[in-house]
């Protein structure tokens, strides 16, 4: 019994750890970048600070 009980801590930790690393990826894309942006385009030159 002691077996799978450290199997379902090791399965548990890993999923745990995956559900960070995700949440993490997912909070760093919808974050705004920082920084200037430089557009050139048929209006001319834009500059836009972040």
């Amino acid at each position: 019994m002691s077996d799978h009980r450290n199997i379902l801590y090791f399965l548990l930790g890993i999923l745990s750890a995956a559900v960070i690393v995700l949440g993490y990826n997912l909070y760093q894309a919808k974050r705004q970048p920082t920084g200037v942006q430089i557009n050139l385009g048929p209006n001319g030159l834009k500059i836009e600070g972040k």
